[in-house]
């Protein structure tokens, strides 16, 4: 078994999650999340002055995949929160030595 986490762009969240339920992942868990990188932030404005936003608004979408499906699942997420911009987002697989369900 894999431990996958997917960080992406806020507007993917919901494509990414249609596309990993199409392969029959039915369970992960999302969080927001913020973070910086090669998009070194943007600039915002309150009260009328400028100011420097560092950390980007992120989702981290973390699921499990069976051995042997964990490619594809990677895949479905590439395809669907590519948008061909820098801050697209991170993927992450990790082996998990034991699940417990509670």
């Amino acid at each position: 078994m894999r431990r996958i986490v997917a960080v992406v762009q806020p507007f993917r969240a919901q494509a990414v999650l249609q596309a990993i339920a199409e392969l029959g992942i039915e369970a992960c868990t999302v969080c927001e999340a913020k973070g910086y990188g090669r998009q070194k932030g943007y600039l915002d404005r309150y009260a009328g002055s400028e100011y420097s936003q560092a950390f980007l608004p992120k989702v981290e979408i973390t699921l499990w995949a069976p051995d042997g499906l964990e490619r594809k699942v990677v895949d479905r997420i590439v395809q669907a929160a590519r948008t061909g911009r820098i801050g697209d987002g991170k993927i992450l697989v990790q082996p998990v030595a034991e699940v417990i369900d509670i």
